[in-house]
């Protein structure tokens, strides 16, 4: 699959370059937000707990395992492409990590709107973002001081020059479906965006320019939510996702599209940019066999087997006893036919296909193929 992807990009590099401006695609450091779909490891590390194999187990080299997957995230392809370093999760302090290229936030379970008790992630936006104030205070105080640690820090400049990334909003929309009907979700959705635009403004009055905000994907296609709210054939649309968790996201991405619009007026001397995810995902899935794929719900690591080898009783990778008996949920053989890694995150394979559409630059508000140079920086 790799080499088709390959293959894909060169196809769009030489469309696209002829026309191309000299930009570079050229970030000193990256500041991210968000939830599962690019945590690093802050959950893991703030609430003190594992992710045990096969979580990691297509990319060992990210061990300790932060990250809900076989191997690597879409934010880990996009450092990639930039030449950088992946993020190291801001509260993972063990083994001196290097905070010089960037510094991630993104927590699982988090979501824009502020923590309930009930929460999966203490660590919503608004806490995210307070989390960053306090990461470039310390820094700046740090390095008055002195130079000693200057090679693990960003300098001052890093923090107006770097880009900040957003990619959250998945479990407001998802999550809300266990307590709200539909209408519910869609009313909430002008809060939750005001609570989101908040978020932007401080960081824009911090200094921060470069705003690259994802919107939200298909989330009706996760099995997650097909084995909870599609037990009913007539709620699922052809491709076997549930039509009501789809069109809340739809509704959601639509608003957050004009969000941007207006920030990009508003912030005449920033850059943002709106990066249509659920377009990328949705073809994924609906095109799932030419895309090299066998497997677009079903998830590969959990228990059940077909049609969707999931069971909320029991995550990825434990071992529990249902019914009597011990069992296991566990790993496919072969993650890189399936889109699904557990249920509920999307396996390194279906990652990469993602990550490579994004670098196409045509799903972007505004779109980026002036700067396609960049893309010669590949490395998967």
């Amino acid at each position: 699959m790799a080499s088709n992807t390959i293959l894909q990009i060169v196809t769009l590099l030489s469309i696209f370059l002829p026309n191309a401006k000299s930009v570079q695609f050229n970030y000193p450091a990256v500041f991210n937000f968000g939830d599962s779909n690019s945590d690093t490891g802050e959950l893991t590390a703030g609430l003190g707990f594992e992710l045990l194999p096969p979580y990691g187990q297509t990319y060992p080299k990210l061990s300790p395992i932060g990250r809900a997957c076989d191997g690597r995230l879409i934010v880990d392809f996009l450092m990639d492409a930039m030449n950088l370093p992946f993020l190291n999760a801001y509260l993972d302090s063990v083994g001196m990590p290097s905070f010089r290229r960037g510094c991630n936030f993104a927590a699982a379970g988090s979501t824009i709107l502020p923590a309930s008790p009930t929460s999966v992630s203490p660590f919503s936006f608004a806490v995210q973002v307070s989390q960053f104030l306090r990461f470039k205070a310390r820094v700046l105080e740090i390095l008055a001081k002195g130079k000693k640690f200057e090679k693990y820090l960003p300098t001052d400049d890093f923090f107006g020059k770097g880009l900040y990334m957003f990619d959250i909003g998945q479990n407001d929309i998802a999550g809300g479906f266990y307590s709200k009907t539909f209408d519910q979700i869609l009313a909430s959705i002008p809060t939750i965006l005001v609570e989101f635009e908040t978020g932007i403004k401080r960081l824009y009055d911090q200094g921060a320019r470069n705003f690259w905000i994802h919107n939200t994907g298909p989330v009706g296609c996760l099995t997650q939510n097909v084995v909870k709210f599609g037990t009913d054939p007539s709620k699922l649309d052809d491709q076997g996702c549930v039509s009501a968790h789809n069109q809340a996201a739809k509704t959601f991405n639509l608003q957050l599209h004009a969000l941007t619009k207006k920030l990009q007026g508003q912030y005449t001397d920033a850059n943002v940019t709106y990066v249509d995810i659920f377009s990328i995902k949705s073809n994924l899935i609906a095109n799932y066999s030419k895309n090299g794929f066998e497997q677009p719900i079903m998830a590969c690591c959990g228990y059940g087997g077909p049609p969707l080898n999931y069971d909320s009783q029991i995550s990825c990778g434990q071992t529990k006893v249902l019914n009597g008996s011990s069992v296991t949920a566990k790993g496919c053989s072969d993650s890189s036919a399936y889109v699904s890694w557990d249920g509920i995150h999307y396996t390194e394979a279906a990652n990469q296909f993602v990550s490579s559409k994004i670098l196409t630059g045509i799903y972007s508000d505004p779109p980026f193929s002036d700067q396609m140079p960049f893309l010669l920086n590949l490395k998967f």
